[in-house]
């Protein structure tokens, strides 16, 4: 199984690296709700897996891979001889339609932009500065075997309470809703109400307790803030893990942060 093909804000690669005793042996159905990078689920290789997250460019992007890799790698071939400042601008001011063209834009900005940030604003326009990195085709091979191992997948653009509901007795869910993890202060509510609001935070809650009575086995990594831990006070095993964080652009400036995993197993 390759590793994630995306740079992404707040990713699990540390996860599955460094607990992967915390992760159930034996299950059904893989479902993630959240997908983003998709650490996890190129972490542990599930043969049956539903993956979903409401970020249409993102979704596309897996699909693309999955159905038209060799198309993608032609075309990020070619950006990548066309790659300077210019050019990036050029491609992140663009609105295409074609749905590999699409993907290849995606591709192509989440390699080049600043410290792999996915950032848009109040009008869904990506907004992401420039960034050093200048690698932007990939292995010769790797998006065939990103493809390879994407092939019994389902992949949908779906809320993630609905993709939750569709688990059933056995099956995984791995839940990873957005949060920063520079969060242990009073601020967390309102700097996570632009990302994911309280709201959405105790929807989710109701959608992983009704999968739980289900017999479904729940892994739910969060913001380790007083009022999430508040939240699942009653339910599941508390694991507090550290990790470091990598919103900084400055590697000097990425401390050490905690956060919080529930397991209901």
């Amino acid at each position: 199984m390759p590793e994630p093909f995306l740079k992404w804000p707040g990713g699990k690669r540390w996860l599955t690296r460094r607990h992967t005793d915390l992760f159930p042996a034996k299950f059904g159905r893989y479902i993630e709700p959240f997908l983003g990078g998709g650490a996890v689920f190129f972490g542990l290789k599930p043969k049956d897996a539903r993956l979903s997250d409401t970020n249409s460019e993102l979704i596309n992007a897996y699909n693309q891979i999955k159905d038209e890799w060799a198309a993608l790698e032609k075309t990020l071939r070619q950006y990548q001889i066309k790659h300077n400042k210019s050019f990036y601008y050029k491609v992140r001011g663009q609105l295409l339609k074609d749905p590999v063209a699409q993907a290849a834009r995606f591709l192509y900005l989440n390699r080049t932009c600043f410290n792999g940030i996915y950032r848009v604003n109040r009008k869904g326009e990506f907004n992401v500065p420039i960034g050093t990195k200048s690698a932007v085709a990939f292995e010769d091979g790797y998006l065939e075997s990103v493809a390879a191992a994407l092939r019994d997948t389902l992949i949908r653009q779906l809320d993630f309470a609905k993709a939750i509901d569709e688990a059933t007795g056995g099956d995984f869910v791995f839940v990873d809703p957005p949060y920063t993890v520079m969060h242990n202060n009073n601020d967390f509510v309102k700097y996570n109400a632009l990302l994911f609001s309280w709201a959405d935070q105790t929807r989710l809650a109701k959608a992983i307790r009704a999968a739980a009575a289900r017999g479904v086995l729940v892994m739910m990594s969060n913001a380790n803030h007083s009022s999430v831990r508040a939240l699942y006070a009653d339910f599941g095993l508390h694991h507090i893990l550290t990790r470091s964080s990598v919103l900084a652009g400055d590697p000097s400036r990425r401390q050490a942060s905690t956060e919080l995993l529930v397991t209901n197993y």
